[in-house]
């Protein structure tokens, strides 16, 4: 019975499906942005560890003053439990007591199940590490070329 002046205003069924379906839409593609966005977190900050790591072995490379400890290569251990594998080759230059060190480093087992490798090449002055007799024949051939530009 209705009472006069009286309507009874309320969502059909229809009305309500509609609704909890574009909540629903709009909460997947919140969802899927927040997943993105944590990705893109992870992803960063692993390549922030791993510019940590390179640091690292670079420090260790150039911290070392032995030659044969150094072409020996080595392993330091990651905050991750794993350990991270370098090796060193190392040639001379044509310029007395340079040389090319070529370093090479990757982790041996990886926790995260991810493997990256990373190589540089750089020029050390180790006077060290020069055959004086060699180093004696590269002065010598620097100094004849200096004599021969100037003429």
């Amino acid at each position: 019975m209705k009472r006069p002046g009286f309507t009874l205003r309320a969502f059909t069924l229809i009305e309500v499906l509609i609704s909890l379906a574009i909540f629903a839409l709009a909460a997947v593609v919140l969802a899927a942005a927040y997943l993105n966005v944590l990705g893109g977190y992870q992803a960063v900050a692993r390549r922030q560890q791993g510019e940590e790591d390179w640091k690292l072995v670079r420090a260790a490379v150039l911290s070392e003053s032995d030659r044969t400890v150094l072409e020996s290569g080595g392993r330091l251990p990651l905050a991750d439990g794993s350990n991270l594998r370098w090796t060193v080759k190392i040639e001379g230059t044509a310029i007395a007591d340079l040389f090319v060190v070529n370093v090479r480093a990757e982790p041996e087992l990886s926790v995260t199940g991810e493997s990256w490798a990373r190589a540089q090449k750089l020029l050390l002055l180790r006077p060290g590490w020069s055959d004086p007799a060699e180093r004696d024949k590269l002065r010598a051939a620097t100094q004849q070329r200096f004599v021969q530009q100037r003429r």
